[in-house]
């Protein structure tokens, strides 16, 4: 089986390497920041210690794939040698036509072997299940897939497993932004929690407790917004993939150094 728990004491530094969803879009900051779970779950982590005697570096930049993630950030996370690493990687690449999730699967293999290596403990990181998600859901089978590979990995390099597959809570419509693809504010907070519970702190509400109740809506709500999504975010979303462009183009790393909290 894989770990679940890490010794909390032993974790005084933390750096979290991935795309959009470490970065933190869906979950605005101060300014034109994000914050999101990864800076959720470093306040968490940074409760446990002193005053400033927890540091934090967020090398994760939106729309990276796999190899671009393994490399500019891998080796800068080996060079910062923190007690603990989040590896997000491999979710833009699954969702583009002809992927293999084997093929994606064996290089991010790679990638946890050499970190493994270098860092203290590397948490790493399940698929969403996407059935409820428009346009994804019927990538459903390759995330299962991908995520399996996760899993096994995890087994074999000893690594925590943030599963976020099995986190219910988040499919719920109100845990994800008016984008459809990212997580909302209150999404990025269960799923800090959630990451908190796998390297055994003790959290003060529960990950996957219900929603409030909502009142049911029309299918002529249901159709309003969903031709509002297709306008606002879809249809960006295609053109920027026939383009060849991504959100991340001229982005850089918003914590590139571990710095105290």
């Amino acid at each position: 089986m894989a770990a679940t728990t890490t010794k909390l004491k032993t974790i005084g530094s933390y750096a979290a390497i991935g795309d959009s969803f470490t970065e933190g879009v869906g979950d605005p900051g101060p300014g034109d920041s994000h914050l999101g779970w990864a800076d959720r779950l470093a306040v968490l982590l940074a409760d446990q210690r002193d005053e400033h005697d927890f540091r934090y570096a967020n090398l994760a930049v939106r729309g990276r794939l796999l190899d671009q993630i393994v490399a500019e950030q891998v080796p800068r996370a080996k060079e910062l040698a923190p007690d603990l690493v989040s590896f997000c990687a491999g979710g833009n690449d699954i969702i583009r036509p002809g992927s293999d999730p084997d093929d994606v699967a064996e290089r991010f293999e790679a990638a946890v072997a050499d970190l493994t290596g270098a860092v203290g403990r590397v948490m790493i990181t399940t698929g969403f299940d996407t059935r409820g998600v428009p346009v994804l859901k019927h990538l459903r089978g390759k995330v299962a897939t991908y995520s399996a590979h996760v899993r096994a990995i995890a087994d074999r390099y000893d690594c925590p497993v943030l599963d976020l597959w099995s986190l219910k809570s988040v499919q719920d419509r109100r845990a994800w932004d008016a984008d459809r693809l990212h997580l909302s504010p209150e999404g990025h907070t269960r799923v800090a929690l959630r990451a908190a519970q796998v390297l055994g702190l003790e959290v003060p509400t529960d990950p996957d407790q219900p929603w409030p109740p909502q009142q049911p809506r029309g299918s002529v709500d249901v159709t309003r917004d969903n031709i509002q999504w297709a306008r606002e975010h879809l249809v960006p979303w295609i053109g920027r993939r026939l383009r060849g462009e991504s959100s991340g183009d001229h982005v850089e790393a918003k914590r590139p150094d571990l710095l105290p909290l």
